[in-house]
């Protein structure tokens, strides 16, 4: 009898574990350093490129591009990281999962709709140069923010928190003054963010 019931003791916190353990619990250094790539060259580049007396001639097209790629491979490194965290999750923890990586290709897609509506409404040239760096920020903010709670990630969240405050008061700058509240702010919290991260699995 006292020997069961130590193998019935011994059983409970491993199966307690497995249950509670936190879902989407995954390195997201990859895609910090996508992101941050991304803000640093693609807005960096913005930054010093436009205005009324750019530091640099570079060709108009260039900082959207770097931009684009950049966050195209952050999409892309994101995605990985949802589907790394269903791995041994259950019943609604892969449903969140899902509904979280959909709402990436939602996001996006409804900024595009917005801002080319807008484009299209309001005749101001420089509109989609000021809604697409600073409405991907809030994008992005807003979706950490929401992955950051499912996966009860503070870093997560707060980092979420700080990409859609600093892009949407990046919007009283104009140009070229919001890229570098978005080179800066969005940059370097972006690296900050990857070192936390890397630390925070390194102890584990």
């Amino acid at each position: 009898m006292p020997l069961a019931t130590a193998v019935a003791q011994a059983a409970v916190p491993a199966t307690t574990t497995a249950v509670t353990r936190s879902p989407g619990d995954v390195d997201n250094s990859a895609v910090y350093v996508s992101f941050g790539l991304a803000y640093l060259f693609g807005h960096g580049s913005a930054a010093l490129s436009k205005g009324t007396s750019p530091l640099l001639d570079l060709p108009g097209w260039l900082p959207m591009a770097l931009l684009g790629a950049g966050l195209a491979v952050g999409t892309v490194q994101a995605t990985l990281a949802a589907l790394r965290a269903q791995r041994g999750a259950t019943g609604p923890d892969v449903l969140s999962g899902k509904l979280l990586g959909a709402s990436w290709i939602a996001g996006f897609t409804a900024l595009f709709l917005a801002i080319t509506g807008l484009a299209s409404a309001v005749d101001t040239p420089d509109l989609q140069d000021m809604l697409w760096p600073t409405g991907s920020g809030i994008v992005v903010g807003l979706l950490y923010l929401a992955e950051g709670a499912v996966r009860r990630n503070l870093l997560h969240y707060t980092l979420g928190v700080w990409l859609a405050l600093t892009s949407a008061a990046a919007l009283f700058l104009g140009t070229p003054g919001l890229y570098w509240v978005l080179t800066i702010a969005g940059g370097g919290a972006y690296a900050i963010a990857t070192v936390l991260e890397r630390r925070r699995h390194a102890t584990r």
